[in-house]
């Protein structure tokens, strides 16, 4: 069993002396002769000095050694010699396989490096056919004579499991070669751009904490595994900003908004945006108000005229209330229950159906004022007086002067239009008499409209024999049935 041990403990050592040699270039070699004490190893202190005067039996020793961590090395002793245990006189062969750490107190460009050292061990003796399990540890001087060559001196104390413990020193030569790697991280220091601190072969040893690909003095997120385009740091969401910077690092979204997602690109990020597909304004929370009335176009009845909130963003430009849509009079203050509309000559009949909105008038004619007594009767005289030529459509001279007095009366009373009706008695033929009632009727519109008043107010008709007011078989009732009816009224 203890055979199988050795072995397996050998090849564990070639294995990773093997894998390291060719990141390892900073080793050595060391050559020395030996002298062993096995007869004496425990001399009374009074008598230490036996330790040195009793180790007469001789033994080479050639070991390797590697830098594994600045002034810390591998070292593996291949050792052969001859011993003499207490109470035998037979002289033994014997030989040691090791595997220690070494501790240099100084640098490997000092002039003396004073070091300690401590490992597993084993010792076969050969003569004997037996194995024993050792604990090497000792202390070491190496003296520098040219540069990579030390005078090497060693002494040992072997801790026996089987109770064969003993004494080796040894005296001989250490060859430092290989470039020098102070950071024992495999990468040599000519190579390496953080030659005292231990780091990553494919980062020319330098360090990375947590092994994203980028050095820790470049890594502005040493800690957490990132991204080389972001210098080190960890992006979740793939939107180009480090998630320590980013406000919503779980969700894309632009630099504008600190990462945060802002679909309609307006500034606003969508968690605060009322508006996330469509783009507002900051002081609409992302809201468009397209005409820039303080009210966002969702809520807004005219989103493109500015108006006020109480009218729901619609203009109202006499400011009471009604919005200038719905405003009857949009440019006078009014009652809403009236379509915003006063009552300016304050006759009861707001303007909205006041056809005399400045003067006081009577619901029967919208508004509007009556016609005066005096200018009533006129109009009646008109339907007596108006006369024409016979059988002709000539206005006679005397119908001039009631004619100027309906002139008069429609001049004073602008509201008003009027209807001409021309009328015919039943003498002779009845299309005859239907063309001449309305070319009679048209004589006195065009009296009219010649003295000023608008053609739009006026209107004729002709009706022939069809609508007499007297008896047509009587020479009185034909003359009342020719004549010519003058209507005032109010559209």
């Amino acid at each position: 069993m203890k055979k199988l041990l050795t072995i397996l403990c050998l090849v564990g050592v070639l294995v990773f002396v093997q894998s390291e040699v060719s990141a390892q270039t900073n080793q050595s070699l060391t050559f020395r002769t030996l002298w062993n004490n096995y007869i004496n190893p425990t001399p009374a202190w009074e008598d230490w000095d036996q330790v040195f005067t009793d180790a007469e039996e001789r033994g080479v020793e050639v070991s390797y050694g590697r830098r594994i961590h600045k002034n810390t090395w591998l070292v593996v002793p291949l050792k052969f010699g001859t011993v003499q245990y207490a109470n035998s006189n037979r002289t033994n062969l014997i030989g040691n396989l090791d595997v220690m750490l070494q501790n240099n107190l100084t640098s490997s460009k000092s002039l003396v490096i004073p070091s300690l050292h401590l490992g597993l061990g084993s010792t076969w003796d050969f003569d004997k056919d037996e194995f024993d399990f050792n604990i090497p540890a000792g202390a070491g001087l190496n003296l520098r004579i040219l540069p990579n060559l030390y005078l090497s001196a060693q002494t040992q104390y072997r801790f026996s499991i089987e109770n064969r413990s003993g004494w080796q020193h040894g005296l001989g030569l250490t060859v430092l070669f290989g470039e020098e790697d102070r950071d024992g991280d495999g990468v040599s220091d000519s190579n390496d751009q953080c030659p005292d601190v231990p780091g990553v072969k494919d980062l020319m040893g330098c360090p990375d904490r947590d092994g994203d690909g980028v050095t820790d003095e470049a890594d502005k997120c040493p800690d957490v595994a990132g991204l080389a385009n972001l210098m080190g740091c960890p992006d979740r969401d793939g939107d180009g900003i480090i998630d320590t910077e980013d406000n919503c690092p779980d969700l894309k979204g632009p630099v504008s908004t600190k990462g945060c997602p802002d679909r309609d690109e307006d500034g606003i990020v969508d968690s605060s945006d009322d508006c996330p597909d469509v783009k507002g304004l900051a002081a609409m929370k992302g809201c468009p108000d397209t005409d820039n009335d303080g009210i966002t176009d969702a809520q807004d009845k005219c989103p493109r005229e500015a108006g006020p909130a109480a009218t729901m963003g619609c203009p109202d430009r006499d400011g009471d209330g009604v919005a200038d849509k719905d405003d009857a009079c949009p440019d006078k203050k009014g009652d809403s229950a009236h379509k915003g509309c006063p009552d300016s000559d304050g006759d009861g009949i707001y303007d909205d159906t006041d056809n005399c909105p400045d003067k006081p008038g009577v619901a029967a004619l919208r508004g509007c004022p009556e016609v005066k007594k005096e200018e009533k009767a006129k109009l009646e005289r008109t339907v007596k007086l108006v006369q024409f030529e016979t059988a002709k459509v000539v206005l006679l001279k005397k119908s001039f002067a009631v004619l100027d007095d309906v002139v008069s009366i429609m001049k004073t009373n602008v509201e008003y239009s009027l209807n001409i009706n021309g009328h015919t008695d039943d003498v002779g033929n009845d299309k005859r008499n239907q063309v001449l009632s309305e070319r009679r009727a048209k004589a006195c519109y065009d009296y009219l409209v010649s003295k000023g008043i608008a053609a739009s107010r006026i209107t004729s008709a002709g009706f022939g024999e069809t609508k007499p007011i007297g008896d047509n078989k009587t020479a009185a009732g034909r003359e009342q049935n020719r004549r010519v009816e003058i209507e005032l009224y109010v559209k």
